[in-house]
Formats: structure tokens, C-alpha cells, sequence
């Protein structure tokens, strides 16, 4: 009887640890990155600038995090923003703001809805 009340006892206790971090658990922070270059616009130009992107995003937040880079434009940057839902070859709205007048490395963060989310992750 003892060793069923033990088991018992040790079962509450894995499943309470399990509760306590299961959902911790179930968090994931995505990364992505990207060159930015005149022949990755669509249409392609021949823009000599070029740059990247690092960012990272966090499943239960839903908080994107980002840092822009850049440089051989001809002139200021004037706005910088993310454009989706759209595949790799096709322009899409403005979903989310970098900013306007951006200097490089350009940083900050957004929470996106859970339509943004679902399109982010999915690679649109």
C-alpha cells in the first residue's frame, strides 16, 4: 500500500513538472535572415546598394525582432518596411514598419497579429 501511495505521490509530482514547464517547452524562437540586393527585387534592378537582415521570432510573444544592415545606396534611406503575404517572386503591401529615415544597422521589434504570425512562419 505504501509503494502505491509513493508511485501515487511521484506521479503528481512528475505530472505538476510537467504542467509547470510543458508550455514553457512549447515556446520556440524562429530565426530567419536575408541578403538584400537590387536582383532579389521583383522586378530585379540594378541597385548597387545591398544589405542584410537578421531577425528572430518568438512563438509565444509573438514579438519579431530584427536588425537591419545596409550601405552602397545613392542616397538616404527614406523608409524601410516588411511586405507579405507573398511568395519570394511577388510584391506584396507594407505589413510591418521598420521606419522612416532608417540609419544602419536599423534594430527593433514588433508583435504580430496572428495572421502575420501564420504568414511569417510560413514563409510569406
Amino acid at each position: 500500500m505504501k509503494t502505491n501511495i509513493f508511485l501515487a505521490g511521484l506521479a503528481s509530482l512528475a505530472l505538476a513538472a510537467l504542467l509547470a514547464t510543458g508550455f514553457a517547452a512549447l515556446a520556440e524562437t524562429v530565426s530567419f535572415k536575408a541578403a538584400l540586393n537590387g536582383q532579389s527585387e521583383v522586378p530585379p534592378t540594378t541597385s548597387e546598394g545591398t544589405g542584410s537582415l537578421i531577425a528572430s521570432y518568438d512563438t509565444t510573444t509573438k514579438t519579431l525582432t530584427w536588425t537591419l544592415e545596409y550601405s552602397g545606396l545613392t542616397g538616404a534611406a527614406t523608409a524601410a518596411h516588411f511586405h507579405g503575404p507573398a511568395t519570394a517572386t511577388a510584391n506584396a503591401g507594407v505589413v510591418v514598419l521598420i521606419g522612416n529615415n532608417p540609419t544602419s544597422p536599423a534594430k527593433g521589434t514588433a508583435t504580430l497579429t496572428d495572421t502575420q504570425a501564420a504568414d511569417l512562419t510560413a514563409g510569406m
